[in-house]
Parts: structure tokens; sequence; C-alpha cells
């Protein structure tokens, strides 16, 4: 009986996709939905100093951005992520930009290349590691890059829209629609999100073992 019950399980978590192997990356099954609040965290900066959450309880929002140095896309990426700061910084909705893959994997995403990466851009916002991956997990992100935007409401931050930045990673040239810059937009205006949410595009995240 014990033997036909484990089997049935088995089947159950396979079918569900659920597998368990030790020696698997296992990337995250839950995370922030529209309307969900995101929880206090604290992570390092390049500059050695700790960011959290707390720290821009004055603005109006952040837009989170789980990112690294490796990717294609977060490359492809890069300068709008620099511009989305620079333009919406003073309206309230600065970036915060999160490195979570496993550098054991990834060499290229260790600390000390990004800090030489930031340098090289001219970064203007925090550009911290999420060595634990705790942070990465407890938002759901799943790719580099993937946007996670918060509305700061009642001292609560939000999550008001999940996913791309736009829709071309490849060619700026091309956009037609930008959906976080659009997010922002409406937020700003006192109106509600129209779309909340788009599919990232990007590299996935390497999860430690």
């Amino acid at each position: 009986m014990i033997k036909v019950i484990g089997s049935i399980l088995g089947v159950i978590l396979v079918g569900a996709g659920v597998v368990f192997n030790a020696h698997e990356t296992v990337a995250p099954v839950y995370g922030y939905e529209i309307g969900d609040s995101a929880d206090e965290f604290s992570l390092k900066n390049i500059d050695g100093n700790m960011v959290s959450l707390s720290d821009y309880k004055e603005e109006k929002g952040v837009i989170v951005i789980f990112t690294c140095n490796s990717c294609p896309y977060a490359k492809w990426y890069e300068n709008r992520v620099i511009q989305l700061h620079r333009d919406f910084e003073s309206k309230g909705f600065p970036v915060l930009a999160i490195m979570p893959n496993d550098v054991t994997i990834k060499p290229e995403d260790s600390f000390s290349e990004m800090k030489k990466r930031a340098e090289e851009k001219s970064y203007g916002f925090p550009y911290v590691i999420d060595e634990t991956q705790n942070i990465a997990r407890a938002f759901g992100a799943t790719k580099t890059p993937h946007v996670f935007l918060l509305n700061n409401e009642n001292d609560q931050f939000t999550v008001s829209y999940i996913g791309a930045i736009d829709d071309n990673a490849r060619n700026e040239a091309e956009v037609e629609t930008k959906y976080v810059e659009n997010a922002i937009g409406e937020l700003l205006a006192d109106k509600p999100v129209t779309k909340t949410s788009a599919v990232a595009i990007g590299c996935t995240i390497k999860w430690s073992k």
C-alpha cells in the first residue's frame, strides 16, 4: 500500500512539473503577483554599503530590475535601464538593479565584475548582489532582465507591473510599446496600470545547486 501511494504521489508531482533532485537547480515556484506588497530586504551594493527597500520610503516607487553582466539580453537593455533611472529618478521612481546569478556558474557576474561594469557604464543607481538568491525567489524572478515595478502606497511597496522593459530586446529603434515607462506614467497620473504584465525576455537566472 505504501509503495502504491508513493507511486501515485510521484506521478502527481511529475505531472505537475515538480521534480525534486538534489543535483538540479530549482527556480522559484512562487513569487509576487500584481497587488502584492513586497517585503523588506537588504542587499550589498557595489560600494560596500547595504541597500534596503525601506531606504526608498520617501519615493513614489521603485523600478526593481533583476539583471546581470553576462546575459546578452541584459546588455541589450543596459542603456535603456540607465535611461529609465535618468528619466524617472527625479519623478520618484529610481532604479534598483539586483544581480541574482550564482557566480560560481557565471564568474562574469561576480561582485568585482559588477563593480567594474557599473563604473564603465556610469550607473547612477545601486547595483546590489543577491548572494543567497532569496530575494529573487521571493519576487519570483526567473530571467535577466526581469522588472518588478513597485508603487509606494501608504508606506507599502505594492507590485504594479511585472515583466519586460519593452517589446523589443534586440533593437531599441524598433520598440513599439514601452511597458515600464507607460506603467509609471499611469501611476504618476494617479491612474490604474492598464498593462500589468508582459513576458520577461532574457536569460534564465543561474540558480545555486
